[in-house]
């Protein structure tokens, strides 16, 4: 996609929290440089990351500067934040938490934990004990700016910038429908938020509505391209006659997907109900999976299965599709939001995919079943009538903003070479930890 394809909320009409005034010019002495931070704890938030990264070469390779100041030099890196820390973790069995045996207390966790008045604003304590050798990164790199995906990554950060005593921004992009409760509220210059909902969280914990920036969750740039249906059925080699269900059922990390792939194997049997559609099964990297459906597909003379390994395209296989059946991760929903594909989300949801599902079913954009059963019924309704999916393509299409990269891109070389907060070095002190009292809470969770 061409630089000149992209459209900022800006020019596309979406309302900016932030204005756009330079406040100040701001120079470094070392090598120009950016960095792009995040947790492999699932792949939403290396892909977030991923995806502000291109859209930041992007900018270089198209000569765009925010301000005469502005380098074009600047090196862009992408790193896992738990690579620093003293233990290190599997963000695979990290991620099977929110599904295993652990997922009511996390689910606690994540909606009462620093969600009330009491708030969260940072601190060096995290970076002291876990990531240590992170300060020494920061340290000899010197980032012109950090943009952070995941909590973890935005503590550090600030614990860093606190402890070196260093002068960058720090940009927070949470992934998901809603803001938690452990980023870093006072030391954060800018949050990107995916919508007026989490504006609301986040004014509610005190934070300076010039911090607030509403541009979407990033996605990478296959998902603005504008694609054929029937030229991309031809590609993917799938009927033109029948409805075509995409079932995401994992791609690099397959503990997410335990219970969504136990309901759909249960459902496996009864799709034969349905043959005016074909289902296609995304098993991504995990070949036993892979194996399972089909054999399971066989052994009950499905004919309207078809089952897929790893896809390099997504974005070109969900343009050939009529809906989705998948799980309610952020950046997975918001890939299907731009793709125009109506969802059918799946599961007793906890903690941020819980809120996700709350945010999209109560805008009509997607649809939620818990189990084999409540599916059969909403395929049922899909496979009778056009309007079904129709209406939850156009309130989906109120909720959708494919260029939330490039517009957290510019607004990242903006706060690293164009303005400085007014908040001064001086005032960002060594704290192990800093908790504030806010407002009340804009919304019960």
């Amino acid at each position: 996609m061409m630089l000149n394809d992209y459209k900022t909320g800006a020019q596309a009409g979406e309302p900016q929290v932030m204005p756009a005034q330079a406040i100040s010019i701001h120079g470094k002495p070392c090598k120009p440089f950016i960095l792009l931070l995040h947790a492999s704890v699932g792949s939403g938030h290396m892909t977030a990351a991923k995806a502000i990264a291109q859209a930041l070469d992007d900018l270089k390779a198209a000569g765009f500067q925010v301000c005469p100041e502005q380098p074009l030099d600047y090196e862009v890196e992408v790193v896992d934040s738990l690579e620093f820390g003293r233990i290190k973790f599997d963000g695979n069995k990290v991620a099977s938490s929110f599904i295993g045996p652990w997922r009511g207390l996390y689910d606690i966790w994540w909606r009462y934990f620093l969600t009330g008045r009491i708030v969260w604003n940072g601190g060096t304590g995290w970076l002291r004990v876990m990531f240590p050798r992170f300060a020494d990164y920061v340290r000899e790199r010197k980032p012109d700016a950090i943009v952070c995906t995941h909590i973890t990554a935005a503590n550090i950060a600030v614990g860093a910038r606190m402890a070196t005593k260093q002068d960058f921004p720090i940009i927070c992009v949470p992934t998901d429908y809603e803001v938690e409760g452990q980023f870093p509220a006072q030391y954060t210059d800018l949050f990107c938020t995916a919508s007026r909902y989490m504006t609301e969280t986040l004014l509610a914990r005190k934070v300076r509505p010039d911090r607030i920036l509403e541009t979407g969750i990033p996605i990478r740039p296959d998902f603005t391209n504008k694609y054929d249906k029937s030229a991309e059925r031809k590609r993917w080699d799938l009927p033109a006659n029948k409805k075509i269900g995409l079932m995401m059922t994992g791609a690099s990390l397959p503990k997410p997907y335990e219970r969504l792939r136990a309901t759909l194997m249960e459902l496996m049997p009864r799709l034969r109900d349905f043959p005016n559609m074909m289902f296609v099964f995304i098993a991504g990297k995990d070949e036993g999976f892979k194996s399972r459906v089909e054999a399971a597909a066989q052994a009950a003379g499905l004919t309207n299965v078809r089952v897929l390994g790893y896809v390099d395209g997504i974005a070109s296989l969900m343009a050939a599709c009529d809906f989705t059946v998948c799980k309610p991760g952020g950046l997975s929903s918001t890939e299907c939001l731009c793709s125009d594909l109506p969802m059918i989300l799946v599961g007793d949801a906890y903690g941020q995919e819980k809120v996700n599902v709350r945010m999209l079913t109560a805008a009509g954009a997607s649809l939620h079943a818990f189990g084999s059963d409540e599916i059969h019924s909403l395929l049922q309704a899909i496979s009778k009538s056009d309007t079904v999916l129709d209406g939850l393509i156009e309130n989906s299409r109120k909720l959708k903003k494919p260029y939330a990269a490039i517009d957290i891109a510019t607004a990242t070389l903006d706060l690293a070479y164009a303005r400085r907060d007014e908040q001064t070095l001086a005032e960002r002190r060594k704290w192990h930890g800093l908790i504030g009292w806010g407002h009340k809470p804009a919304h019960r969770r």
